[in-house]
C-alpha cells in the first residue's frame, strides 16, 4: 500500500476539505460501476483505504507519528536494542553480516542469506513453502478480502444507526454508520473476510455505502438543501413555516414580503460530520398561489397592473 498522501495526491499539510475533495474525485473516476478498467477496482479500494486514514483526524495523526502503516495497522517495532552480527546497539539485525560470518557453507552467495538459515529460524515449514494451513513463505497466510454493499437512507445516516448486514459466506454482522460517510465510500471491516486457516490471518470485508436518493433533500457534503412552499399571505405579511428535516419538522419564521428563491439556513439540521458536529439545512422558498379562483386576489392584481400602466 502506497503512502495515503500520494494515493490521494494531496500534500501532508492538506486540510479536511482538500482531502475529501481529492477522495471524491478518485472515487468518481475509479468506481467499478462506471469504470470497467480491470485496474479501476484496485485503485478505488486503494483510495478508500487512504481516505479511511486521512479522513479520520485520529488515524491521520497516528500515521503522521509513524504509529500505523498505510493500511491502518500498527507498525512493527523491529529489534531495537538487539546487537546482531555487524549491527550496532539499537540497530536492526544484520542478516548479511550473519551470512558472511557463517562462511561459504551457509548456502548463500556473497552477502546473501541461505534458505537453510531461514529454515533454522522459522522451521522446516518455511523451506517447504508452508507445511501447514495458515503459513506461507512470507509469514502467516492471509484470507481473501470480500466485498459487500450497504444501502442506507438519509434518515439512517442522520441517526447514525446500527444496521445488520449479511456478508459473503453467510456471516451477519452489525455495522454502525460512521460519521461523515459519503455515497460510494468503502469501509474496511478488518478480520471479517475469508478465513486463512487456524494459524492464518483472516481477510477484510470491504463494505461500500450507498446512500439512497431522497425525495425532499439534496446532499451537498454534510449540508442539505430543500424547497418549501410559502403561502402567498405569508409571503406578503410574514409568518411561520413548518420545514421538514431528517429528524422531524421544525418551525421557521419568514419576514413580510418574502419572495420565491429566498434561502434560509437552519443550523445543525444537516448530516453528521467526522468531528461530531453537524452540517446545515438550507431551505429555499417557493411562493404558492391559492388553489382555484380567488376573485379578491384577481381584482387586487388587476388594479396593481392598471396602476403601474398609468405611471409608465
Amino acid at each position: 500500500m502506497r503512502n495515503p498522501y500520494d494515493v490521494l495526491g494531496v500534500p501532508k499539510g492538506a486540510d479536511e476539505a482538500e482531502i475529501k475533495k481529492a477522495f471524491r474525485k478518485l472515487a468518481k473516476a475509479y468506481h467499478p460501476d462506471s469504470n470497467k478498467d480491470p485496474k479501476a477496482k484496485e485503485r478505488f479500494a486503494e483510495a478508500n483505504t487512504a481516505y479511511e486514514i486521512l479522513g479520520d483526524k485520529e488515524k491521520r495523526a497516528q500515521f503522521d507519528r509513524g504509529e500505523i502503516d498505510a493500511e491502518g495497522k500498527p507498525r512493527a517495532t523491529g529489534f531495537e536494542g538487539f546487537s546482531g552480527f555487524g549491527g550496532g546497539r539499537g540497530g536492526g539485525f544484520d542478516f548479511d553480516g550473519f551470512a558472511r560470518a557463517r562462511g561459504a557453507g551457509g548456502g548463500a552467495g556473497p552477502g546473501g542469506v541461505g534458505e537453510d538459515f531461514i529454515s533454522h529460524i522459522f522451521g522446516e515449514a518455511f523451506r517447504a513453502g508452508g507445511a501447514g494451513p495458515g503459513f506461507s513463505r512470507g509469514g502467516p497466510a492471509r484470507g481473501e478480502d470480500v466485498a459487500a454493499e450497504l444501502s442506507v437512507s438519509l434518515e439512517q445516516v442522520a441517526g447514525e444507526e446500527k444496521m445488520r448486514i449479511g456478508l459473503p459466506g453467510g456471516r451477519d454482522v452489525d455495522v454502525m454508520i460512521p460519521k461523515g460517510v459519503v455515497d460510494g465510500q468503502t469501509i474496511r471491516l478488518r478480520g471479517l473476510g475469508g478465513s486463512a486457516g487456524p494459524r492464518g490471518e483472516p481477510g477484510d470485508a470491504l463494505l461500500t455505502i450507498r446512500i439512497q436518493p431522497h425525495p425532499l433533500f439534496k446532499v451537498e457534503g454534510a449540508d442539505l438543501r430543500t424547497t418549501v412552499d410559502l403561502p402567498l399571505e405569508d409571503a406578503v405579511l410574514g409568518g411561520t413555516l413548518r420545514v421538514p428535516t431528517l429528524t422531524g419538522a421544525v418551525e421557521m419564521k419568514v419576514p413580510a414580503m418574502t419572495g420565491s428563491g429566498r434561502t434560509f439556513r437552519l443550523r445543525g439540521k444537516g448530516l453528521p460530520k467526522k468531528d461530531g458536529s453537524r452540517g446545515d439545512l438550507f431551505a429555499t422558498t417557493a411562493v404558492a398561489l391559492p388553489a382555484g379562483d380567488d376573485p379578491a386576489l384577481t381584482e387586487y392584481a388587476r388594479r396593481r397592473r392598471e396602476a403601474k400602466a398609468g405611471t409608465a
